[in-house]
């Protein structure tokens, strides 16, 4: 498959002060916050500059069943990446012994989970 990494998800335990952090120290602009109700969390986007790698900060408050105690060292949430076509792409992944773990939809977006052989959820969109 053909894809395109877009950006990072950083797992974060304070979505405003993780927020503050990278743009008021390292200047980085919000690009975009939503709430996932899917997940029970926060997300937040940030570049540092138009068109470059975006970090994606995702927050999963108690009761999400995504929140875990925050380790130091454990925070990166997933890497995301671009395809061309997501069910082709997921039907691909499948055959490779990479089933989908989660599907997700939002108002006008989809996206799905995957997980590379150590565990760690790649995001296709």
């Amino acid at each position: 498959m053909k894809s395109k990494l877009t950006y990072t998800g950083i797992r974060v335990k304070n979505i405003d002060e993780s927020v503050d952090f990278y743009v008021k120290l390292l200047g980085m602009k919000e690009t975009g916050r939503s709430k996932i109700e899917a997940a029970g969390g926060e997300v937040v986007s940030l570049q540092s500059e138009p068109g470059g790698h975006e970090i994606e900060l995702n927050y999963y408050p108690p009761g999400s069943k995504f929140f875990s105690n925050y380790v130091a060292g454990e925070g990166l949430d997933h890497l995301a990446f671009h395809v061309e076509d997501l069910d082709k792409a997921l039907e691909e992944a499948a055959k490779a012994g990479h089933p989908a773990v989660l599907e997700m939809k939002g108002q006008t977006s989809r996206w799905a989970y995957i997980q590379d052989p150590n565990g760690i959820y790649i995001e296709l969109f």
